[in-house]
Order: C-alpha cells, then structure tokens, then sequence
C-alpha cells in the first residue's frame, strides 16, 4: 500500500509540480524579453522622431509673418 501511494500519487504529483514550475519559468523569460524587446523598439521610434522632427523644424529663414488683412 506505501509502495502505491508513492509511486502512483506522490511521484507523479512531484513530477507534474516541477513541470508546472519549468513552464511557469519559461513563460516568465518569454515576457521578460517581449517587454525587453517593446522597450528597444520605444526607444529606437523614439530616437527617429526626435531626428525628424529636428530636421522638418523650419528655420528662422523660412518663417514669413502673418499679417490679417481687413
């Protein structure tokens, strides 16, 4: 009856616990470095609008006043 208990309830629930465990682990990994990769990607768009945005910023010479005729 020991010998049942431990080899068909005991063992297979350690079994299933550690692979619970093993995949609880690689799903955590997989988020760490889709929020990795997320953030790489922020702060390379990031990067590019703030060079396009200083390259279309016209200059004092291109700005013409307004004048509001009546």
């Amino acid at each position: 009856m020991l010998y049942k208990l431990v080899f068909q309830f005991i063992i297979p629930l350690y079994r299933a616990s550690k692979r619970m465990k093993d995949q609880v682990g690689e799903m955590q990994e997989k988020m760490r470095q889709q929020q990795q990769n997320e953030a790489i990607r922020k702060g390379n768009v990031t990067q590019a609008s703030a060079k396009s945005t200083s390259t279309n910023t016209p200059s004092s010479k291109d700005y013409i006043d307004f004048e509001e005729v009546k």
